[in-house]
């Protein structure tokens, strides 16, 4: 565990000594590489140990509003996350969001935004299988975790130049993320979210998000100057985050200390 700094210690005691006098309390999370170590398998990355439980414990108290917010599909994160009762879900970098009385409401694509999806994902299929892939309601993504460093840089090179020329109308982009590269419905990204729940949650509200990738990046932005950013990874890079923790045992510890914060009231 690297030593957190004085002042961040400072920032994070600030942070909590006013969470029990907020009116409402909103913390949001990325998934993958922040709550979850990353895995080959996509459908076994499965939470740190301890952070199914003290989540449970953050909702049960019923006194913050807990939302992940991430790149996969919305529907496909409940049955890794595990907790005991459903809580609401921003999949596909915004895109959709599933509440957690079960409503879902997705975006409306252009016609030619599905179509270029469409080819993008009929491409990968063909040429590299859909072993690597990953089809959701506004993006195609390519993953190349756990692959040797020359069959990455093949498989990068290839993806690039089928699906630049898809982005090139200007509907898509192509972005990457932490182990893969992604084509995406322009529009959508996760300050989206970040933006509508504070708006929801009013003025006064203690919010926080913890992520880890270059996609939160943007949610990091959205909330600067109104709550909490931290930049969750093993290996520090340059953020827009305010402060870095390591994962798991000191994102553990920040969850511990908002529960106990919220107990206090």
């Amino acid at each position: 565990m690297h030593a957190v700094s004085l002042q961040a210690e400072l920032r994070l005691s600030t942070f909590f000594a006013a969470l029990p006098r907020a009116h409402s309390a909103l913390l949001l999370l990325d998934y993958d590489g922040t709550l979850a170590p990353f895995a080959v398998e996509r459908t076994q990355a499965f939470p740190y140990p301890g952070v199914r439980d003290i989540l449970d414990q953050i909702v049960a108290l019923g006194r913050t509003r807990l939302v992940i917010v991430t790149g996969r599909a919305a529907r496909s994160l409940q049955p890794l996350l595990g907790l005991r009762q459903p809580i609401e879900v921003w999949g596909s970098h915004g895109a959709e969001r599933l509440q957690s009385d079960g409503r879902y409401f997705p975006a409306e694509l252009p016609q030619e935004a599905r179509s270029g999806l469409d080819t993008a994902w009929a491409w990968l299929a063909q040429h590299l299988g859909e072993l690597h892939g990953e089809r959701k309601p506004t993006a195609v993504a390519l993953h190349w975790r756990g692959l040797p460093a020359g069959a990455v840089i093949a498989l990068r090179e290839r993806a690039e130049l089928a699906w630049g020329e898809l982005a090139q109308s200007g509907r898509l982009m192509l972005r990457p993320f932490d182990g893969g590269l992604e084509l995406r419905a322009t529009g959508f990204d996760k300050s989206r979210p970040v933006r509508a729940l504070l708006a929801e949650a009013g003025p006064g509200a203690a919010a926080a998000f913890l992520g880890d990738d270059l996609t939160d990046e943007h949610a990091f932005a959205a909330l600067r100057g109104h709550g909490l950013t931290i930049l969750i990874r093993s290996e520090f890079r340059p953020t827009a985050a305010e402060l870095w923790l390591r994962p798991p045992d000191e994102l553990l510890a920040f969850l511990h200390r908002w529960h106990a914060a919220q107990q206090s009231l």
